[in-house]
């Protein structure tokens, strides 16, 4: 490495040379997931736990956060953005978490309602037996879980609009609409900051 700073940490070989861990409780992605799996499954770790290089982890996130997160109508975005390998998903934090329009100020009662759900989920996740890639297997989902998971995603669509979804497509479509809508802001805003350096110079 030309770095130096590199360089002296090879005296320590066995010590972590970056730490990023998370000193308070957080959110795994996987950066992996089966194409044939219904919803990513996201789970809470404690710092304790070592975040590996083939997952992301969202420091302090809330229930609000992992609900919106282990829904359909973020599932639907995943589908259509996000890399592959081979068929399955790869899940980037660059292209498809940053880019990825979150509902615009939800009412308190309607993030409640996505918290409640969201805590439901992990509930029924706790009470059962097996790993969260056993538990999200397609053809082996718990009754229970699933239909929690269906109650969280009618209250995450309710925070985006008040009429239901009907498909992927609907949420895609949707979604890219409010996406199309934050990337023109943002234009505009960059325009309105060039102006004033001009009228500054």
């Amino acid at each position: 490495s030309k770095k130096a700073a590199t360089r002296e940490l090879a005296d320590a070989p066995a010590l972590f040379a970056e730490r990023r861990q998370p000193s308070a409780r957080f959110m795994v992605i996987p950066q992996h997931t089966s194409q044939s799996r219904r919803y990513v499954p996201f789970g809470y770790f404690e710092p304790n736990n070592i975040v590996h290089n083939s997952c992301s982890a969202i420091p302090g996130a809330s229930l609000y956060h992992f609900g919106v997160l282990s829904s359909l109508m973020h599932m639907a975005w995943v589908k259509t953005v996000c890399g592959r390998i081979k068929s399955d998903y790869r899940y980037s934090t660059q292209l498809v978490y940053n880019n990825y329009p979150w509902p615009e100020s939800p009412s308190a009662k309607k993030r409640k309602a996505v918290e409640k759900h969201a805590k439901e989920v992990i509930d029924v996740r706790a009470g059962q037996q097996g790993t969260l890639a056993e538990l999200y297997d397609p053809l082996a989902m718990p009754a229970d879980l699933a239909a929690a998971h269906k109650r969280l995603d009618k209250a995450v669509d309710a925070c985006y609009r008040r009429a239901a979804f009907t498909s992927d497509r609907e949420r895609v479509e949707y979604l890219f609409g409010l996406y199309e809508l934050l990337v023109a802001a943002d234009s505009d805003e960059e325009e309105g900051e060039e102006d004033d350096e001009a009228n500054e110079s």
